[in-house]
Parts: structure tokens; sequence; C-alpha cells
């Protein structure tokens, strides 16, 4: 996958200071792209899972598929056979690593002895000398997935939403149940929509925060390839 240069430096950015985080980080945070064309109000949504012919035995693709079978589940969604579906459903995923150097302070104190705290010694455990910075470099790791949503019988597609997060995390199946119930929070989003959710760590969607729908991307997005 292609990623735009500023929105990859903005990426490591946020990174660099999650890293810094990491102690307090309960929360798993992805950013959500939605287009849509989406006008049925059809009580009964009827799909199938469409692959490209290098894909038809991916494992690795069918266990995503699963992943997000059960949040489409959530908005009515019911799998049925291929000619009988009204909407077919394509899956679009990937990981990309990076390394991230974030400069640590760290303390001198050339005065050896017991520390009292204050009032004894107002200078704290480090004495009155200034911390110096040492560079220290974490692997990070860009997750994305992509559901595209297009109807059989015309080809027309009615709904597109890529979901990103970064982190520490090496796994995309691990990271896949939170990129899935992300794509799919709210659905369906307004098109052009750019949206934030938050998932505590093995907890269901929380915090929510929509930016409002008329606002641009932040950087051009590039729609993802089909999984190899």
């Amino acid at each position: 996958m292609n990623f735009d240069r500023w929105t990859r430096r903005v990426a490591l950015l946020f990174v660099a200071l999650s890293v810094l985080l990491s102690g307090c980080t309960t929360y798993v945070t992805t950013q959500v792209t939605a287009f849509s064309d989406w006008t049925g109000s059809d009580a009964i949504r009827t799909y199938a899972f469409t692959r490209n012919e290098d894909q038809k035995n991916n494992l690795e693709l069918s266990a995503y598929e699963r992943i997000v079978a059960n949040e489409l589940a959530v908005h009515a969604f019911r799998e049925v056979a291929h000619d009988d579906a009204r909407y077919l459903v394509e899956l679009a995923y990937g990981i990309r690593s990076d390394v991230v150097t974030v400069a640590q302070p760290v303390y001198y104190n050339p005065w050896p002895g017991p520390y009292w705290g204050r009032p004894f010694d107002p200078w704290g455990p480090w004495g009155p000398f200034p911390a110096t910075y040492v560079n220290q470099s974490y692997p990070v790791f860009t997750h994305l997935l992509g559901i595209r949503i297009t109807e059989r019988a015309s080809g027309r597609e009615v709904y597109n939403v890529t979901a990103r997060n970064f982190g520490e995390e090496s796994s995309l199946v691990r990271a896949m149940p939170y990129l899935a119930r992300s794509a799919l929070a709210d659905f369906p989003l307004a098109n052009g929509a750019v949206h934030t959710v938050k998932i505590p760590l093995g907890g269901a969607a929380a915090n929510e925060v929509s930016l409002p729908a008329a606002a641009p991307p932040a950087g051009p997005a590039s729609a993802p390839k089909p999984a190899q």
C-alpha cells in the first residue's frame, strides 16, 4: 500500500507520542474514512464475499472475512450464496513497519549518597544537573483494512470504508478485530466522513468522536489494493 508522505510523517509523530504514553494507554485508536452512496433502507441486507481469482484459497483472507462477517451481522447483514446476494463485499488489508526514534531523558547525579526527599534535598533524587537525552528507536506498525460494498446486479459501489491504526502490535491478525469493528461503527457513515473510533483493549467500541462530514480528509485518500 502507498501512503502519502505527509500522512506518514504525521502518523510517525503520533506513534512517537503514543510510545511515550504507552504506560497509560488502554485504548486502540483507529481513523476511519468512508465514501458512501448508501441509500437503501432494506431490512434484510443479503451479501456474499467476493475475491479475485488468485485469492480463492487464501486462508488468511478467510479468517478476516469471518471477523468482518461478525461485524456486518450487527447491522442486519446476512451472508448468503453469491447468486442470492444483493451486495458483494470485498476486503483489502495490509501491514507495514517503520522505526520511530524518541529522545528519552537520562539524569545523572555525581553526588552519591541517600536521597532524603524534600525538604532536605530540594533538587530531588537527580540533583541540580539538567537531563541529557539519549535517542531510542522503536518499531511501529501501520495496520489497514478496506471494506468495499457493491450491488451485485449493477456493480455500483455503494460503500467504501478504510480503517487505519498505528502501534507496536506486529500482528495484523490481532489488530484485525479492532479494524473491523472500527470500520463498521455507526454504519453507514456520510460520504467523505472521517471518524475516529477508540476501542478499549479487549472491550467494545467507546468514546467515539466524529469530525463533520463536510471536513476534507487530512490527506489524499489512497484506495487499498486487493490482498494478495
